[in-house]
């Protein structure tokens, strides 16, 4: 059993021929453990430890998965957005996971419709970004089967539909990249650019495009 692994120990001995190496050495030899490195009376070393990061194997104490944290929240994907146009929504290349520009749509029809600043206030355009997401994780688990092969959120890319002087495009954007934390963990985070534009696909005021690195 390795130290880095053990949540909690009296005493761990150190073989005689690491103990030799000294204090400093055994912290070297064991970077991911915390705790106290002293001697008996008859030379032997113990090195008295905590993780730094809980037991993945213990109940409880696993970090939840995707699926999981969809029905702790309670959230219900919808069915997955059908193409609008001569293309598909999802293409999948060795280990990375593409999707074409998820819209706030239902069915086939948009259900939020303008531009922030103009038709729609700051607070319609976070709602939309969250249907957009929503649609987003529909047709990643229509193509991957389980949420739970997403190991990372490689970028996202959000564009705005905005009018005037508008400059809340990051505050918009932020109601899709905080859904996607709440699923995935703050830990699989992508990088993300934010675009204010001046019109989008069926008069949306939002659109979502979002790389996937996935399990094989």
């Amino acid at each position: 059993m390795r130290l880095s692994q053990v949540h909690s120990l009296p005493a761990v001995s150190i073989p005689a021929a690491a103990s030799r190496c000294g204090a400093h050495n055994l912290r070297a030899v064991f970077p991911d453990t915390r705790g106290n490195i002293d001697s008996d009376p008859m030379g032997e070393t113990y090195m008295t430890t905590t993780s730094k990061e809980p037991i993945g194997t213990r109940e409880g104490l696993r970090p939840a998965s995707a699926e999981q944290r969809l029905k702790d929240l309670g959230i219900k994907l919808p069915a997955p957005p059908e193409p609008f146009g001569a293309y598909v929504e999802a293409v999948q290349t060795g280990n990375l996971l593409f999707l074409s520009g998820m819209l706030p749509t239902e069915g086939h029809g948009a259900q939020f419709i303008g531009r922030v600043g103009a038709e729609l206030d700051v607070e319609a355009g976070r709602k939309a970004a969250h249907l957009a997401a929503l649609n987003v994780l529909a047709v990643a688990r229509q193509h991957l089967g389980s949420l739970d092969k997403v190991t990372r959120i490689v970028r996202l890319g959000v564009s705005v539909a905005t009018s005037g002087d508008v400059r809340d495009q990051p505050k918009v954007a932020d109601a899709a990249s905080e859904f996607l934390q709440d699923v995935f963990g703050k830990a699989k985070s992508p990088c993300r650019s934010v675009y204010g534009v001046a019109s989008l696909p069926l008069g949306c005021p939002i659109e979502l495009e979002i790389i996937f690195e996935v399990a094989g």
